[in-house]
């Protein structure tokens, strides 16, 4: 059976894609990698913004696993617009996936990019793949996997958070890190 660990990101210092990881989060950083220690780990995928992939450095050099970059994984980009009133926005498009505001790209249209890196990985990944991602993809990835997990699951995110998807008919997942944290 195949397994994908979907990882959001460890506290970084704002939302722009070359925002790094606060010391906090640096700190994170290594104990994910502690985390994954005794866990098989075949491939890592992340977002190319840099504080996806300053929270996984510290595991692909300690098992010398190259990161694949992939820009499907980015952050998704509610609008290009400012909106003071964000968080009530970003909820709505939990409630209508084909809600789009302007710039922005819906709950599917995002939703699609992170399923697309997910099917590929089932396909022709490793058996035990690594998926570094931002939260509200990776909340519409496990929503595509059950769809009771939605905006107020997204909202209960921790940073850095782990889920286990176990590949099958029905795929299911669960967090990993607050449980064992």
């Amino acid at each position: 059976m195949k397994k994908i660990y979907t990882i959001r990101h460890c506290e970084a210092e704002g939302q722009s894609p070359d925002a790094p990881l606060t010391e906090k989060g640096q700190l994170q950083a290594m104990e994910l990698a502690a985390f994954f220690e005794n866990r098989k780990v075949d491939r890592i995928i992340s977002s190319p913004f840099k504080r996806a992939i300053q929270t996984i450095q510290p595991l692909a050099n300690k098992r010398n696993i190259d990161i694949e970059m992939n820009v499907q994984l980015a952050e998704r980009v509610l609008s290009t617009k400012n909106m003071p009133d964000w968080y009530e926005k970003l909820k709505a498009t939990y409630e209508d996936f084909e809600l789009k505001y302007e710039g922005g790209e819906s709950s599917r249209d995002a939703a699609n990019r992170i399923i697309e890196v997910a099917d590929d990985v089932i396909k022709n990944g490793g058996e035990h793949t690594i998926i570094v991602t931002h939260g509200g993809l990776m909340s519409l990835l496990l929503n595509h996997f059950n769809k009771n997990f939605g905006f107020e699951q997204w909202s209960k995110l921790s940073n850095p958070d782990v889920y286990i998807l176990k590949m099958g008919n029905p795929t299911i997942f669960e967090r990993i890190w607050s449980i064992e944290k």
